[in-house]
C-alpha cells in the first residue's frame, strides 16, 4: 500500500503522537535520502506498520482487522487460488454463517482488484484493510506445517551418518538441507509468533518446540542424526566454536524476515543426549509499549508516573523470569531517553537494544560483573542507571548510594510480589534508612495470555460460581470490598481496559464472567500484563525502618489503596482481557 506524502502528512497530524518539531525533521530526512515519507515514518518507527494502517483505515472509512494466522481456516483460505491472493496481496480470513466473505486487503482502494476478486468470490463481500506483514503472513498459511517442509528438506538428505561423527563443511553451508532446516525452523517460529525455540535432543530424536504465549509445544521430531550438523549450522550463525561440545556457549544473530528484523540470542547447553540449543527471539523492528499498552491503569499507573517524575531514587521491578521484567523497562527507558539525558545500563544480557542509550554487557570472565561495571557507569556522569539485576549486598549497596547521589536508578529483583522486595534487601544487609530513603516503588508483576475477542463468550454465573470465585480472590461477605471491585472495574472501564461497553459486576456480586468459545489453544494471541505499584508511603516507611514483615508491609499497602497482581487480573478478567483461570494460574501462592 503506498500513501501519497500529503496524505501521510495529514496522518501524522491526525494520531497526535508527532511533535510539529519531529514532522519538519521527517521531512527533511525524505528530502535528503529523496524517498517516500510513508518509507520514512516507517523506518524511524515514529509510528508503527499498525498505527499507520489504523489511521489510513479511518480516513477512507474501511474497518481495519489485524488476523491471526495461524486461526486460519484452509477451507476458506482456499475459495481463492494462492497465486491471485499472492498478486492481489489480499486474504479471505472468514465465511459468516449467513455466507458473508470477510475480506482483508492491502489496499481497498485498488477498484481491479476488487472487481477480479468480485468474480472469484461472488457477491455479499465485506472488505477490510489490514497490514501488509500481516497480509503475507496469511498468505503463507497457504503452505504445508513445518512438519511437511521439515520431511521434505530432510528426505533431501543423503548422509546417514551418525550424530557423533564430525560435520562437513558441505553439511552445514549455506544452500544445505540443514541449513534450509535452521531457516525453516527460524521461520515458523516468528510467524508462531514465538518467544523462544528449544532444540532439544532425546535418545532417539531431535525434538523441537516453541514457546508461544509462555507455553511450551511440541511442534515436530527430527531424526538423531541430524542433530551434529543442526547445532553446528546454529553455532556458525552466532559465531560460537563448533568444535566446543562440552561447554555451554552463548551467541547471536540476526534474522530479517518480511518487514520486520529479529534478534536470536542463542544458548548451547551439553546435555545426557547431545548439545540442546534454546533461541530467543527478539522483534527489532518493536515500537516501545507505552505504559497503557503493557497494561497499567488506575493507581498502578498513577504510583509509577509519579515515582518516574522524581530526579533520583531507586525504581524496583520484580516478579519470577519471564515476567515481562525488561519490557516494562525498555518502555520507560525509551520514553525516558532524550538527547539531553546520558542513559547508561548495565544488563545480563542485553536484550532490547536502545538507539542513544549506552548498553553494557556483563562478562564475569573479563572482569566485567554487575558490581564492576556499576562502578564504572558511575565514572561516566550518567543521569539515569539501569542494573539488569540485583544478585547481591555489594551490587545492592552500589546502586542504592548512586540513588542517594542524584541518580534515577532501575534495577530487578527476584521475589514473588512488591512487598516481598523491602525485606529481600534488608536481607541483603543493606540499612532500612537506605531503604526508606532512595526507593521510590516497586513494581510486581506476571504476563497472563491474551483472550481473542472473538474467542470468548459472556455467561451468567450461578451462586455457587460466585461464591467460588469469592473465596479464591478473597472477596469474602464484606459488602465494602465488593463496592471497592465494581469501582475498580468501573474506573478499568474509563481506562480503555477491555472494549466491552457493559460492566461484569454490580455493588453486590458478579453479574457476568467470560469464558473460551472455541479451542483452548486458539484462543489466546499474545500476553497482558498485570501489575502492582507499591509507592514508598510514609506508612512505608515506618514499616521498613521498624523491619516489619512483607505480610505487614503488603496489609499496609492495600488499607493505602495499592491494587494487587492478583485484584489487577481479575479486574482485567472481569474486563474480557483474559480468564480467571489464567490470573490463578500465575498469582496462585496455595
Amino acid at each position: 500500500m503506498r500513501i501519497s506524502d500529503s496524505l501521510v502528512l495529514d496522518l501524522l497530524h491526525d494520531s497526535h503522537k508527532v511533535t510539529p518539531e519531529e514532522i519538519r525533521a521527517l521531512q527533511e530526512q525524505q528530502r535528503t535520502e529523496k524517498t517516500s515519507l510513508q518509507d520514512v515514518v516507517l523506518e524511524n518507527n515514529t509510528l508503527t506498520e499498525k498505527d499507520l494502517t489504523q489511521l489510513y483505515a479511518v480516513k477512507i472509512d474501511v474497518p481495519f482487522v489485524e488476523i491471526t494466522p495461524r486461526n486460519l481456516r484452509k477451507e476458506v483460505l482456499n475459495l481463492i487460488p494462492e497465486h491471485i491472493a499472492r498478486q492481489y496481496n489480499s486474504v479471505l480470513f472468514d465465511v459468516g454463517q449467513d455466507g458473508s466473505k470477510h475480506l482483508a486487503m492491502e489496499d481497498p482502494d485498488d477498484v481491479q482488484a476488487f472487481n477480479f476478486l468480485q468474480k472469484q468470490l461472488g457477491s455479499n463481500i465485506h472488505v477490510y484493510i489490514a497490514m501488509r506483514s500481516n497480509i503475507l503472513a496469511s498468505l503463507d498459511q497457504y503452505r504445508g506445517n513445518i512438519g511437511n517442509e521439515l520431511t521434505e528438506v530432510i528426505a533431501s538428505e543423503q548422509s546417514s551418518a551418525p550424530a557423533e561423527e564430525e560435520v562437513s563443511e558441505e553439511e552445514v553451508a549455506e544452500d544445505s538441507p540443514v541449513a534450509k532446516t535452521v531457516n525453516l525452523i527460524i521461520e515458523y517460529a516468528i510467524k508462531q509468533g514465538a518467544s523462544d525455540i528449544h532444540v532439544e535432543p532425546r535418545e532417539d530424536f531431535v525434538s523441537i518446540r516453541y514457546r508461544v504465549d509462555g507455553q511450551l509445544r511440541e511442534t515436530n521430531k527430527l531424526p538423531k542424526k541430524v542433530l551434529a550438523a543442526l547445532v553446528s549450522r546454529i553455532k556458525i550463525l552466532s559465531n560460537l566454536k563448533i568444535d566446543e561440545r562440552r561447554m555451554p556457549q552463548d551467541g547471536r544473530f540476526k534474522v530479517t524476515l518480511g518487514s520486520g528484523q529479529y534478534a536470536l540470542r542463542v544458548s548451547t547447553l551439553p546435555i545426557a543426549d547431545g548439545e540442546k540449543v534454546v533461541m530467543r527471539i527478539l522483534n527489532e523492528s518493536t515500537k516501545a509499549s507505552t505504559l497503557q499498552e503493557l497494561g497499567y491503569w488506575g493507581s498502578n499507573l498513577e504510583h509509577l508516573e509519579n515515582a518516574l517524575t522524581r530526579p533520583h531514587g531507586m525504581i524496583l521491578f520484580t516478579g519470577p523470569t519471564g515476567s515481562g521484567k525488561s519490557t516494562s523497562l525498555f518502555s520507560i527507558l525509551s520514553r525516558l531517553n532524550q538527547p539531553a539525558v546520558n542513559i547508561s545500563t548495565i544488563e545480563d544480557p542485553v536484550e532490547y537494544k536502545i538507539q542513544g542509550v549506552n548498553q553494557v554487557q556483563v562478562n564475569p570472565v573479563a572482569g566485567m560483573t554487575f558490581a564492576n561495571g556499576l562502578r564504572a557507569l558511575l565514572r561516566q556522569d550518567p543521569n539515569i542507571i539501569m542494573v539488569g539485576e540485583i544478585r547481591d549486598g555489594e551490587t545492592a549497596r552500589l546502586a542504592i548510594q548512586a540513588a542517594l547521589t542524584g541518580h534515577l536508578v532501575f534495577s530487578t529483583l527476584h521475589t514473588n510480589n512488591a512487598a516481598t522486595t523491602l525485606p529481600r534487601l534488608l536481607d541483603m544487609g543493606i540499612e532500612p534508612f537506605l531503604i526508606a530513603s532512595t526507593v521510590r516503588a516497586v513494581v510486581g508483576q506476571r504476563l497472563v495470555r491474551r483472550l481473542l475477542p472473538e474467542s470468548m463468550e459472556a455467561y451468567t454465573p450461578d451462586e455457587s460460581t460466585v461464591k467460588r470465585i469469592e473465596a479464591a480472590f478473597d472477596l469474602g461477605d464484606n459488602p465494602d470490598t465488593k463496592k471497592r471491585i465494581h469501582a475498580l472495574e468501573l474506573q478499568a472501564k474509563n481506562s480503555g481496559i477491555g472494549a466491552d461497553p457493559e460492566l461484569s459486576t454490580s455493588e453486590d456480586t458478579i453479574t457476568k464472567l467470560w469464558r473460551i468459545s472455541g479451542e483452548a489453544g486458539s484462543s489466546f494471541r499474545g500476553r497482558l500484563g498485570i501489575y502492582e505499584v507499591l509507592p514508598m508511603s510514609t506508612a512505608i516507611q515506618k514499616l521498613v525502618i521498624s523491619g516489619a514483615s512483607s505480610e505487614e508491609i503488603q496489609d499496609a499497602a492495600v488499607k493505602d489503596g495499592m491494587v494487587t497482581m492478583q485484584t489487577d487480573g481479575f479486574i482485567k478478567s472481569l474486563r474480557g482481557q483474559t480468564t480467571l483461570e489464567e490470573i490463578m494460574r500465575v498469582t496462585s501462592e496455595r
